[in-house]
């Protein structure tokens, strides 16, 4: 009788250390305060638009993600890459783009950040370093190595930070570009925001390792979790995460555990959640409600002064609505222009 195959125990998991808090000052945490509140209110209005018909094709929200990208954005200095996925408007406003014009590419407006050409999921701005939304999964990654390249081929100090979704996780392309970043020693911060769901499916049920920050360890590439709704911790991660790649050490892999409120995009009805899920996480970990409770109960604000910011921001997304309504659409010409043939 053959020997019954032998039972191989699974090495035990590492536990992670806890990742370390910010400490920001007043002015630091009103401006995290107006980035994300910002970015929320900008999204609202773009779902309203696209419930109108005023923005057509895919539309994917960033609502109750924005701890991430203010919080990592916090941490660059200027010469800084950034590139992200499909959904990319908060990523644009956290960079420093105008609202006007990246709701007027939401709308095919010529006055558009990219002429009312990419729509919701290519928009670039070369100005700030933002090198664009891409709408292939995980097709961002392997042009954020190539941003690090660049800036270690120029001997220049800069490091890509390059964003993917945990659907894109379990991509091919992920782990040639974790191999040749790990080889050449890029400088290039890969962070993967897991809100938990890919189009509709659970990272539990497609995923293998679900520890998605453990994905780079057979490369040498270090990992590390944080809490992706608390925009302190995601500020204090992405410091030492830069001044890693910044010091010469290689890459690093981030995993921010963070939560979509909104469907996958516009045209999903979220069916493959309760819709008490949603409302635990909007009253218990909402990144904008934290910061709020922490400079009101600082004593650093007055709900009246955080009103006031919203009334701003208000206005600020109306404005842009109204540039983005009365923008004209581009001439047919425009077929013809920025190709490369």
């Amino acid at each position: 009788m053959a020997n019954a195959p032998r039972r191989t125990r699974k090495p035990a998991a590492k536990k992670p250390q806890a990742a370390p808090v910010y400490e920001a000052s007043k002015d630091e945490l009103l401006k995290y305060y107006r980035d994300m509140l910002l970015i929320r209110r900008f999204e609202e209005k773009a779902g309203q638009m696209y419930g109108m018909g005023a923005i057509g094709g895919f539309c994917h929200l960033y609502i109750g993600q924005e701890a991430v990208v203010v919080g990592v954005q916090a941490a660059m200095k200027k010469g800084d890459a950034s590139i992200t996925t499909y959904r990319d408007h908060g990523h644009l406003l956290a960079s420093g783009a105008d609202p006007k014009l990246v709701l007027a590419e939401l709308t095919g407006r010529s006055g558009g950040i990219s002429k009312g050409k990419g729509g919701s999921m290519h928009m670039f701005d070369t100005a700030n370093h933002f090198y664009g939304g891409h709408g292939i999964v995980g097709a961002s990654v392997p042009i954020g190595a190539g941003l690090a390249f660049a800036a270690k081929y120029r001997e220049t100090d800069h490091v890509s930070l390059t964003y993917f979704g945990d659907g894109a996780a379990n991509q091919g392309q992920i782990y040639e570009t974790f191999n040749m970043a790990a080889l050449w020693q890029l400088p290039v911060v890969f962070i993967v925001e897991n809100n938990q769901y890919a189009m509709g499916t659970s990272v539990k049920r497609a995923s293998a390792q679900v520890e998605l920050y453990r994905r780079g360890e057979s490369m040498g590439i270090p990992g590390k979790p944080f809490d992706g709704m608390n925009v302190l911790e995601v500020k204090a991660v992405a410091d030492e995460a830069i001044a890693w790649c910044r010091a010469g050490k290689g890459p690093i892999l981030l995993e921010a555990k963070t939560y979509r409120y909104r469907g996958h995009s516009m045209s999903d009805p979220a069916k493959y959640r309760s819709r008490e899920e949603v409302q635990k996480m909007r009253a218990e970990q909402d990144p904008i409600d934290q910061v709020k409770k922490r400079l009101i109960d600082g004593k650093m604000a007055t709900e009246d002064d955080l009103k006031a910011i919203d009334r701003e921001i208000k206005d600020i997304v109306a404005e842009a609505a109204k540039y983005a309504e009365e923008s004209p659409e581009p001439e047919l010409s425009e077929l013809y222009t920025d190709i490369v043939a």
